[in-house]
């Protein structure tokens, strides 16, 4: 019995490892993650913008075309980049006036939603306006938005398929 008993404490005097280095080797990964985080890539607010530009013209012939569908998911793509930027770009000064295109993005979705074309530009001229005018307020001025003359891509179809 004697034997059992010591072999069941050297067992646990062996299987029993230093706390302070398991401490060292959990704050090593925690240094190892932040160091991970820290690099990792993370789209600044050009790159959500040059993404909505593009959105805003494919969005213009898909109306144009009264391609609603198209239409739909362009103005869908906008909205998730307008509420991914405060998750990327909080530190930038420029997202405080973000809200200013709500009422803008509501109209426009909404004349997509009837399928109302002279609505719907009329719409456009709006989310176009605020834009700029959202560009001016944040000393961006000169970065002026219009509605687009020709198309983005030469390889996609605005017409609604039949």
């Amino acid at each position: 019995m004697k034997e059992i008993f010591l072999f069941f404490i050297i067992i646990s005097l062996f299987s029993c490892s230093n706390p302070a280095d398991k401490t060292q080797a959990l704050q090593n990964r925690i240094d190892s993650l932040e160091n991970k985080l820290a690099h990792a890539y993370k789209p600044g607010l050009g790159e959500f913008m040059s993404s909505i530009q593009v959105h805003h013209a494919k969005l213009w012939f898909a109306g144009q075309n009264q391609n609603w569908q198209l239409a739909a998911f362009e103005i869908d793509e906008i909205k998730e980049a307008l509420e991914d930027i405060p998750l990327y770009c909080a530190d930038r000064p420029e997202v405080q006036q973000l809200g200013m295109i709500n009422p803008a993005i509501d109209s426009i979705s909404n004349a997509i939603n009837t399928k109302n074309q002279p609505r719907f530009k009329n719409s456009f001229v709006l989310l176009t306006a605020t834009c700029n005018n959202c560009h001016h307020t944040t000393n961006h001025a000169f970065n002026v938005i219009k509605i687009p003359d020709t198309p983005p891509f030469s390889n996609q179809d605005f017409k609604a398929a039949r």
